[in-house]
């Protein structure tokens, strides 16, 4: 009996990854799956994960049936798992968990806080901080860079993380981290992002504080009191380390104090 190709994780499972390519009836690939649970249990398996192309989403309803259930999504793809020693629990890890923000706080050569009104959002009609997701492998400095050169046309290098905020069920069910960090610009005029921006300019930072929706918001007052502490040199973020880990040579950052 024909059986999927896998290959072996850490963990004690596999991992078939279906091509797009392949040309594959539900049938064909309901039995194949069969056989190969089959196998996989006698061979002492335990994980599954199964990678399904967009382009094979038709076997989805096969995998269901044998008992797959869905791990995540991206715009490509499906993970799908099964776990074959069902006396025991899964210990599948769960998937992300969290989505990733930044807010930018940017000074210029005269103390004055770069801010945008956007087109649309809970902030709309507000002086606000410019503000982005961080790209999936995209590093959280970067992205602060990044996302201010897209909203203002102003080119920044990063200076320090000043403080984070996590909150729970606030995208889609996910948890969500936002990070404040501190900007030097490397120019001064301004070209906004002309599709999300409604307005953009140089601002002084008590007029910035002192907005009603600003004062309003315990976080948002809580932010723009840790900015202007850092306007006035008496606060201290984490400046951005490059390293690498003790078991990769893969570069990252570790944000710290001091050292």
């Amino acid at each position: 009996m024909e059986i999927f190709e896998a290959i072996e994780d850490n963990y004690g499972g596999v991992i078939v990854n279906m091509k797009k390519e392949e040309s594959m009836d539900f049938l064909k690939f309901h039995t194949m799956l069969k056989a190969s649970i089959s196998h996989w249990r006698i061979k002492g398996k335990k994980g599954v994960w199964i990678k399904l192309p967009i382009e094979l989403a038709h076997l989805v309803d096969a995998a269901v049936k044998e008992g797959f259930w869905y791990h995540h999504a991206e715009a490509t793809y499906l993970m799908l798992v099964y776990w074959i020693p069902h006396e025991i629990p899964h210990t599948f890890p769960a998937n992300a968990s969290h989505r990733i923000g930044i807010g930018a706080f940017v000074l210029d050569q005269d103390g004055q806080v770069l801010v945008v009104k956007e087109k649309s959002g809970n902030m709309t009609g507000t002086w606000k901080l410019p503000t982005g997701v961080v790209d999936e492998g995209e590093d959280i400095c970067m992205a602060a860079v990044r996302e201010v050169k897209e909203e203002t046309g102003i080119e920044t290098e990063f200076v320090e993380l000043l403080a984070f905020r996590q909150s729970h069920k606030s995208f889609f069910g996910k948890s969500d981290l936002f990070f404040i960090c501190m900007l030097k610009p490397l120019n001064f005029t301004i070209n906004k992002q002309d599709a999300e921006i409604e307005e953009a300019k140089w601002m002084p930072m008590e007029e910035y504080a002192s907005q009603s929706k600003v004062k309003q918001s315990e976080l948002s007052k809580m932010i723009a009191n840790i900015c202007i502490a850092k306007k006035e040199e008496q606060y201290t973020g984490f400046s951005a380390l490059i390293t690498t880990s003790g078991h990769s040579a893969k570069k990252c950052y570790l944000y710290s104090n001091n050292i």
